[in-house]
């Protein structure tokens, strides 16, 4: 995934952005970079490793040379970020987050149209943001550039642009899987991923981009550059797993959210009597704890914290690039409380079960931590198709998601096409599928929440968000 926030103001626009673009870190954990523009003496930019140290701790030294009233900072999964360009359209500086699918074919059409040569990293890729604004600069102005880029790639992409006039060009990708928000003060404007990073900063809330369309923010407001298009399809992750509790999107707060989807899991459990006799309710991870806070008020069942993380010198468990280290991590932080696993049956929620990589583990430890009962629920469907939009889900094959493995497992190839059967534990399918699970992991019941209970938790128009990780329709 990623973040971004950037600033306009009639003031030094540094902090803003700074504290703006730490508040994105959830979202990635590879690379931070921040670029400030001064009307007097330039772009000033910086970009940092932030995979062991935190963007904030990266950035601090760097603040005492950053000055200007307007900036941009980005959080990335992928690629060192921002750039500067420099073409016949200006010196701008350029931050995306998405995914380019069609990347090679892009670039090779980029050398006929007069692009020489791009800078490529290690592996040989080019940057995504470089070949972004290789594709802008194939036009004759900025906004034609980025309808033209939103065209040509295959995936999505968000668009932030910081240019010498002192202006902050955003772009929402085609399709809206992302939000984009503006936040207003009496000072200026901001353009933010999550919409809490600008309020804790003092601005308002003041717009939300519609998919595809093209802002221009400045410190007096902002102002439509390209229409927003008719449809729209964002991503229902947002308010199930990586959005930040404290954000809307679309008018839905993520934390409201959660609390109702563990509420309709709980209520489906109830009408089918199919919801175990537990002591405890417990969410997995942290963004699993909203949504087992509803499933136990719904349920009656008590909610308690059975394992504590130690987070203060390895706050996130994927930070680690090798998955052997990312593992040991996950079971170093995981602190038992005796007092609540001895003996004790436990039902945990967990917002989401992808993989399954450390979820043996984790079982491991409750029953070695002596749990007389393990059961667990996730709080979306069992994906099925890897995100070819977004870093979230993406893999470099769909075997590699639990679901689709077991299946494979279950009934080889002719499994692959019963998909839709396997995701629902209405059908003899899907109840091989949790059946299959629970072996495979030890629990003592398993449990997905529905498409449609999903949906009905976000509570906006269905049309409008992208289920494709569950059910492969675009």
């Amino acid at each position: 995934m990623g973040g971004f926030f950037g600033a306009v103001s009639r003031r030094d626009a540094v902090l803003d952005v700074f504290f703006g673009t730490d508040y994105h870190s959830h979202l990635g954990t590879r690379r931070g970079g921040m670029a400030i523009f001064d009307f007097d003496d330039g772009f000033q930019r910086q970009i940092h490793d932030i995979e062991n140290t935190p963007f904030r701790t990266k950035f601090e030294k760097d603040l005492r040379d950053f000055h200007g009233c307007c900036g941009l900072g980005c959080i990335s999964d992928s690629d060192p970020q921002p750039l500067l360009v420099r073409s016949h359209l200006g010196l701008y500086a350029i931050a995306t987050v998405g995914i380019i699918n069609n990347a090679e074919a892009l670039v090779e059409n980029c050398f006929t149209h007069n692009t020489d040569q791009f800078m490529a990293m290690s592996s040989g890729k080019v940057n995504s943001a470089e070949l972004i604004a290789a594709l802008i600069n194939q036009k004759e102005d900025l906004v034609s550039g980025i309808c033209h880029a939103q065209e040509s790639i295959d995936g999505s992409m968000t668009i932030l642009l910081l240019t010498q006039k002192g202006e902050i060009i955003a772009a929402r990708d085609k399709l809206g899987r992302l939000p984009v928000l503006v936040g207003r003060n009496e000072d200026g404007c901001c353009v933010s991923f999550e919409s809490f990073a600008y309020r804790k900063l003092d601005y308002q809330d003041a717009y939300e981009l519609g998919p595809g369309e093209v802002v221009k923010v400045t410190p007096w407001g902002w102002e439509t550059l390209s229409p927003a298009g008719t449809q729209m399809k964002i991503c229902a992750f947002l308010w199930t797993y990586y959005g930040y509790p404290n954000s809307n999107y679309e008018g839905v707060n993520v934390e409201v959210m959660r609390y109702k989807n563990g509420q309709l899991m709980a209520q489906t459990e109830e009408k089918a009597g199919t919801l175990p006799d537990v002591d405890y309710v417990a969410g997995v991870p942290d963004s699993g704890l909203p949504h087992a806070i509803g499933f136990a008020n719904q349920s009656g069942k008590t909610f308690a914290r059975p394992f504590v993380k130690y987070t203060p010198t390895w706050p996130r468990s994927f930070m680690p690039t090798d998955q052997s280290v990312r593992n040991r991590v996950a079971k170093m932080k995981q602190i038992p409380v005796p007092e609540l696993i001895e003996g004790k049956k436990l039902l945990f929620v967990d917002d989401s079960i992808v993989r399954g990589t450390q979820l043996r583990e984790t079982v491991e430890f409750l029953y070695s931590s002596g749990a007389a009962e393990v059961h667990m629920r996730s709080a979306c469907p069992p994906i099925m198709y890897g995100c070819k939009y977004l870093n979230f889900s993406r893999s470099n094959s769909d075997m590699e998601l639990l679901a689709r493995r077991v299946i494979q497992e279950l009934e080889g190839d002719e499994g692959q096409q019963h998909l839709e059967e396997y995701a629902d534990s209405a059908t003899k399918r899907g109840q091989c599928l949790l059946h299959a699970i629970c072996e495979k992991f030890g629990f003592d019941s398993l449990g997905y929440q529905s498409l449609d209970g999903l949906l009905e938790a976000i509570g906006i128009d269905r049309e409008n968000i992208c289920t494709y990780c569950w059910n492969g329709k675009e």
